[in-house]
């Protein structure tokens, strides 16, 4: 059934807030791209620097293809950094490498918030597809079946709620440990600041976005607020 309020009240938002959060990534990660650090380390040296300081051996650092397709798998013990990044010498590029080295950082360190996510990713993934499913054919069924499909659907915003902390502690990490490792001059850090706070505003907009569409179905079957029918 065609619904404008969820065009109106979820949908045009939610892509207002995670475009927006994504230009402003792309913006920042552009502008500082063009900014070489004085010492010309690379992104995988950056990293690489990191990982050597932190006594780890054990973590390969990896080119991939995509933009800003970075990453860590704990898993595979892998640092994946994209082309823009792996032999690029701008404070940006230093300052997303440093970022998942991090995250590299925190699984040898054995972090609590990355072991509880790693935990969540199948709930997550679940939620994300049978969850919403359920949630939809609730509306044209009963409420019950539409909290059942609230429920499955939450372990995503409890993924994304668990992933906060996660990127924010390995954004701080990356600030702290660029300047200590000699990689940048403290000067130099702004760039790799704002190509940093640009990036955690998507998560917090994906959480954003989340709730927005867990609260609409809540509204809409009348389990939150009483049915607007």
């Amino acid at each position: 059934m065609f619904d404008m309020r969820y065009i109106l009240y979820v949908m045009i938002p939610g892509m207002i807030i995670s475009g927006g959060a994504s230009l402003l990534v792309k913006a920042a990660f552009s502008r500082y791209s063009r900014v070489p650090s004085r010492r010309g380390f690379t992104g995988a040296q950056a990293a690489a620097r990191l990982l050597q300081n932190a006594g780890i051996r054990d973590v390969q650092i990896v080119p991939t293809s995509g933009y800003l397709s970075d990453h860590y798998n704990p898993q595979t013990k892998q640092l994946a950094l994209s082309e823009a990044v792996y032999g690029s010498n701008s404070l940006a590029a230093v300052g997303v490498a440093c970022h998942e080295a991090g995250h590299a950082i925190q699984h040898a360190t054995n972090y609590g918030p990355l072991g509880l996510r790693s935990a969540i990713v199948p709930a997550a993934g679940i939620g994300s597809s049978v969850g919403y499913i359920v949630m939809a054919v609730g509306l044209f069924v009963h409420p019950f079946v539409v909290g059942i499909g609230a429920v499955i659907f939450s372990a995503v915003l409890v993924f994304q709620l668990v992933t906060l902390p996660v990127e924010f502690d390995a954004t701080a990490r990356a600030k702290r440990l660029v300047v200590e490792a000699g990689i940048v001059d403290e000067d130099e850090r702004y760039g790799i600041d704002r190509t940093l706070n640009a990036a955690a505003l998507t998560y917090v907009a994906a959480v954003i976005t989340t709730l927005m569409t867990l609260l609409y179905y809540l509204i809409r079957s009348g389990l939150l607020g009483g049915s607007d029918d």
